[in-house]
């Protein structure tokens, strides 16, 4: 670990009280400017990389979302809210021709916060006229505010807080230093975020994440948004689904495509990929609170064949494969 890094993390305890609550964690662990892995550790997405998407995987995704983008109001703008690689952009953009049925090509937007996909998505998208913002009101700005949204695997990137339910009470979990090693605390829960979550019935100890982050950066540029629709994939389910047979929760980390769980997901400050699974029913309670409607989420299979995708990549069928772990939520101003 860099004598930098080192010293940031020191100060963050210390700004912290010494227990360091687990969006915050997670926010500087992906996102700080200098120390973050999606900002300066990411090695990139696909077999040389941490983590494969299913664009990377197959071509049917793209195929799926373009006739439904073609079947919106609002499609001269397009706006993609982190490309990875650009690869769906290449798919959608690629689709997009006369002869199945575009008469005018619409004006494709990128929001991306990393600077090494970034590059990645300008090196293979450079001769396709798209434009690249900082930020989602930045492309709103550019659109008039009527714009359809896209994202693959977005609301997972986002950090979430982590509760435990042992009665008669919540508790929420926090990361602490002990003798320079990580461990993880858990203290009474003193403000619960809005989730689907709290009514259920829960085991003593059930552990849940809820995207809170997710939640407030949709209202943060919600009232710039006028017109069109928001289409999300993202792996997940809904709740209580989301959190069954996962007792411990389902936060986790990538690195060289290896699965870590529990405290050892953790280590590696900002040279691992952190995230948990998405609570759709969470989703649509932030779209409500946000003032916009939501669809019920489904999953990829059931989006693909009801646009008419023949899928050739028989991982999609398989149980707990891609077509019943991704879903597809779609939210409306």
């Amino acid at each position: 670990m860099s004598e930098g890094k080192r010293e940031f993390l020191i100060a963050l305890f210390q700004e912290c009280g010494g227990a360091v609550r687990m969006d915050r964690w997670m926010q500087e662990a992906l996102y700080h400017p200098q120390f973050g892995y999606y900002t300066s550790g990411i090695r990139g997405i696909g077999r040389g990389g941490d983590f494969t998407t299913w664009p990377v995987l197959e071509g049917s995704l793209a195929s799926g979302i373009g006739k439904w983008i073609k079947s919106q109001p609002h499609k001269k703008h397009i706006i993609e809210i982190g490309a990875g690689t650009g690869a769906l952009a290449a798919a959608l953009l690629g689709n997009m021709t006369i002869f199945n049925g575009w008469l005018r090509k619409p004006h494709y937007h990128i929001v991306e916060v990393s600077p090494i996909l970034k590059k990645e998505q300008q090196n293979l998208l450079r001769r396709n006229g798209v434009t690249w913002h900082d930020s989602v009101n930045c492309a709103l700005q550019a659109c008039h505010g009527q714009a359809t949204l896209i994202a693959n695997e977005l609301v997972d990137a986002f950090p979430c807080r982590i509760f435990r339910f042992s009665p008669p009470g919540w508790e929420e979990r926090f990361v602490s230093l002990h003798e320079g090693k990580l461990q993880e605390i858990w203290e009474p829960a003193k403000d619960l975020p809005v989730s689907s979550a709290w009514n259920h019935p829960w085991r003593a100890g059930q552990h849940i994440e809820i995207h809170e982050s997710f939640g407030k950066w949709l209202a943060s540029w919600r009232s710039n948004w006028q017109a069109g629709a928001f289409l999300l994939v993202d792996y997940g389910a809904e709740c209580p689904g989301v959190f069954r047979d996962h007792p411990l929760g389902t936060l986790r980390a990538y690195s060289h495509h290896q699965r870590i769980e529990g405290l050892a997901a953790l280590q590696g400050f900002g040279l691992r990929d952190l995230t948990a699974d998405v609570n759709f029913s969470d989703v649509r309670e932030f779209a409500r609170l946000a003032n916009l409607n939501a669809s019920t989420s489904e999953s990829l299979a059931d989006f693909l064949q009801n646009h008419g995708i023949k899928i050739a990549d028989p991982r999609l069928w398989e149980p707990g494969g891609a077509g019943e772990a991704f879903r597809i939520i779609v939210l409306h101003v």
